[in-house]
């Protein structure tokens, strides 16, 4: 049995023995501990280094619960989502309003009524991709003082708000958070959101 521990162990990250051994001790069988003890101390791994470790382990560890308690309700989703779309919408009739003046006797109105629902999406795909990407939040999210943030609490890269956007095209997503604790454009691009810190 300790052979299948010594192998194991020895796949594992330094990260991870530290783990094991000091704050995961009690959930793991006391034979696996001690190989995992022999592991760090065959790749000598010194005193401090298990404790500076350890030390950053505990500090994202109390990081992760405290973005957990700091999620937002799924009202407060649903408030956001009622905020922008009233806001696309308005900003959508804006400029759908200001090109139909320009060029109301250019404008065919079969095209017209093809393209505008395009139009839409459009608007919609951008303001939250914009916003959300540099600013971490939207209108409706600055109302609710929230914003995105990822699973780690670091701030979203493009490529995440890209994804977490085309998550919004899935039917059902937008009231998805009144079943789970995040929406699936929460889950599937690995992002969550949290009330603001006043600083």
């Amino acid at each position: 049995m300790t052979q299948d521990f010594t192998e194991v162990m020895s796949e594992r990250s330094n990260e991870e023995l530290i783990k094991i051994t000091t704050i995961q001790r009690l959930d793991y069988q006391p034979a696996a501990v001690v190989v995992a003890e022999k592991e760090l101390a065959k790749r000598n791994i010194d005193k401090d280094e298990v404790e500076t470790t350890k030390e950053e382990i505990l500090e994202k560890k109390v990081e992760g619960e405290k973005l957990e308690v700091s999620k937002v309700k799924s009202w407060v989703r649903f408030v956001h989502f009622l905020v922008d779309i009233i806001t696309i919408f308005l900003i959508y009739i804006f400029v759908v309003g200001i090109i139909t003046t320009l060029f109301i006797d250019e404008v065919n109105p079969m095209i017209a009524e093809a393209t505008l629902p395009f139009l839409l999406f459009v608007f919609s795909f951008f303001y939250y991709i914009i916003l959300e990407y540099k600013y971490q939040v939207t209108v409706g999210k600055i109302l609710m003082k929230t914003k995105v943030v990822m699973k780690d609490g670091s701030v979203p890269e493009l490529s995440d708000i890209i994804a977490r956007t085309f998550c919004r095209i899935i039917p059902f997503d937008r009231i998805s958070y009144l079943f789970t604790k995040n929406g699936f454009h929460d889950r599937l691009s690995s992002t969550m959101v949290v009330k603001q810190v006043e600083e």
